[in-house]
């Protein structure tokens, strides 16, 4: 019971409203808050009162316009960088090792011979041009048609707006007047390009210019090459690449041996077989005891130089890379070369960063936020910004080319691109890599991680061996590998590689937000009180007021909505329609009445039953009392 009255007198006092005016409340406001100014507009004079009322409503103005800047601020979500610099024991990176050259030339001659007769005659009739020495006066005839699906061509662009663009095994050469096209002259005038078409024989191609000739051949050959060995399959490409008993002679971490058994295998599409130490795929990593050269990887490789594929690969080495364990290893992009015939030393330093997520930036953890389906998982690997934008633009290819580019790993159910199957696939490869639209959408929509190691090498390089000591280090060398006692390895094919820690210390670059919620209320607090003397109290007193004045203005409406109901009712019936009091005496003297009729009338009176008779009056009517005094005629 206690509740229901109070819940009524609440209704109750809702429906009174506060009691005063706007301006009652306002004036009740200015002299009652702790606000600094408002009380001296209603103390003061009409002169001050004024004054004070600019002063007030200015900094009011200045108040708000400072947290403006101040929330803006704050949601824009700075982070400001820190560096620690610590000491532990660390892990020691995993290095990846592949030969520059991805096949051995033996092993793949017999597929790329047509397109190395190719080449072959292409150069000569670029540098030693001659009459006669068309693709007719060679035995056997060249393949023309592995030629003319991806051709070289010369561009005289002498002429910017008519470009004269000739086959190099053109037999009519007349557009150049009396010097053939493939002149001395034509080094001099004439550029050499790539021809990309969308199909044989169309008109909608494409020129890839190159400023020297060495560029454009090597361009065109691994195009060809490509397509060639994608319709080799994986095993195949796999025997034909370096063997890790071949390529790794020699392995010592620390104090303790290895050999290429401690090697993981993987197929790497620009290097063919590549080996990973320490990748920790299959066991725990490996911990470095202490830095220094004496505690780190020395690895002795055979790179065979002499089986170098001769228009494919024209840097002789090793390329390697360190990256954190369970990556992918992105050799094209992070890794470096090491020369044939040095010791390469490389001193390792560790940077940690850790990077803050939503909404302070746009990274991910595991990269299970980001759209792009990730190719390279079935490697088993960690996210990297690189698989996920190698993995973007190799599902545009298979979407708008209808096929997969070799150099990346496949999506279910496509084939690689290649001449045959896919003839305008080399056209729609350059455009689509060239395009600026698919590489800012594969940009937006790829994300980096939120925590990554890099590290950063020193390298220093030295001869190795010396003329005084290869003799006997090449002897061993040739024998552990070959079992003979002759020298089978020289100095064009070793390459010895030094991988250390510099020292433990390591970095950590750490982000941190730069505005915290800590910071933005005690600005917003300290502007407040600087520009009108205010707290949170005041805050609280303003919200009070601004309360007060809904509440009046919600009592006005619903006045103002009920006068307006009643108006148009009187409208609708002109007559006042009768009062409670005046309906109830109305009632009262209708009951008297009826009262009054039925005490002369008699129970007769009453309506009839439906049915009787109506009855006679006459006999209620009231006779004259007889007796001497009444009237005779």
């Amino acid at each position: 019971m206690n509740l229901k009255k109070y819940l009524v007198r609440a209704l109750h006092r809702l429906q009174k409203g506060p009691g005063y005016t706007y301006k009652e409340l306002l004036v009740w406001y200015c002299d009652n808050t702790n606000t600094h100014g408002p009380k001296r507009i209603i103390k003061e004079g009409p002169k001050k009162k004024l004054i004070w009322f600019f002063l007030t409503l200015l900094f009011a103005s200045l108040v708000f316009w400072q947290w403006g800047i101040l929330i803006n601020t704050y949601l824009s979500y700075n982070v400001t960088s820190s560096l620690s610099i610590g000491f532990k024991t660390m892990k020691f990176p995993a290095v990846t090792v592949c030969n520059a050259n991805p096949f051995k030339y033996s092993e793949v001659k017999h597929l790329l011979k047509e397109l190395d007769r190719l080449i072959e005659a292409a150069l000569e009739r670029i540098l030693q041009p001659t009459p006669g020495n068309g693709s007719e006066s060679l035995s056997p005839p060249l393949d023309l048609e592995l030629w003319n699906q991806i051709p070289l061509v010369l561009i005289d662009e002498h002429d910017k707006d008519n470009p004269v663009i000739l086959d190099i095994f053109e037999t009519n050469q007349t557009a150049v007047g009396n010097e053939t096209a493939v002149g001395k002259e034509a080094k001099k005038k004439y550029k050499l390009a790539v021809k990309l078409c969308s199909h044989q024989g169309s008109e909608n191609c494409t020129y890839r210019n190159f400023s020297s000739a060495a560029q454009a051949v090597t361009e065109w050959y691994i195009l060809q090459s490509t397509s060639i060995l994608s319709k080799v399959p994986l095993h195949e490409r796999i025997r034909m690449g370096y063997q890790a008993e071949d390529m790794i002679l020699a392995c010592l971490y620390g104090a303790e041996p290895c050999n290429y058994k401690n090697f993981t295998q993987i197929y790497h599409p620009d290097h063919g077989n590549c080996y990973i130490f320490n990748w920790g795929m299959d066991e725990e990593a490996l911990n470095s005891s202490n830095p220094g050269a004496e505690f780190g990887l020395k690895l002795i490789l055979d790179i065979s130089q002499q089986d170098y594929i001769p228009y494919l690969s024209s840097a002789a080495g090793a390329r390697l890379m360190l990256h954190q364990q369970k990556s992918f290893p992105f050799l094209k992009d992070q890794g470096i070369y090491a020369m044939a015939g040095t010791e390469t030393s490389i001193g390792v330093l560790v940077d940690e960063l850790e990077r803050m997520g939503y909404p302070y930036s746009d990274c991910t953890v595991n990269g299970s936020d980001v759209p792009v389906k990730n190719l390279y998982s079935q490697y088993n690997t960690s996210y990297s910004i690189q698989a996920c934008l190698r993995s973007c633009f190799q599902n545009h290819m298979v979407e708008i080319c209808g096929c997969g580019h070799y150099m990346f790993p496949l999506p279910e159910g496509v084939a690689y691109c290649n001449n045959q199957d896919n003839p305008g696939w080399a056209y729609c490869y350059s455009s689509l890599r060239s395009s600026i639209k698919q590489r800012q959408i594969c940009i937006d929509s790829c994300k980096e991680t939120c925590n990554d190691t890099q590290y950063k090498m020193t390298i220093s390089m030295a001869d190795w061996p010396s003329e005084a000591s290869e003799d006997w280090i090449f002897h061993i060398l040739s024998y552990e590998r070959d079992m003979s006692t002759n020298v089978t390895l020289d100095r064009n094919g070793i390459i010895k590689l030094n991988i250390y820690f510099q020292e433990y210390n390591y970095r950590t670059i750490s982000e941190s937000a730069a505005t915290t919620i800590v910071w933005l209320l005690s600005s917003l607090g300290g502007q407040f009180g600087f520009w009108m003397g205010g707290s949170v109290l005041c805050l609280i007193e303003f919200g009070e007021i601004i309360i007060d004045s809904l509440w009046i203005t919600i009592i006005n409406v619903i006045g103002w909505c009920k006068g307006l109901k009643q108006r148009r009712a009187r409208a609708r019936y002109p007559d006042a329609p009768p009062t409670v009091s005046e309906l109830v005496e109305a009632h009262t003297n209708l009951g008297f009445q009826h009262e009054a009729a039925g005490a002369v009338a008699g129970p007769e009176a009453l309506p009839p039953e439906p049915g009787t008779p109506p009855p006679n009056y006459d006999s209620l009517r009231v006779q004259p009392p007889e007796g001497p005094d009444s009237d005779t005629e």
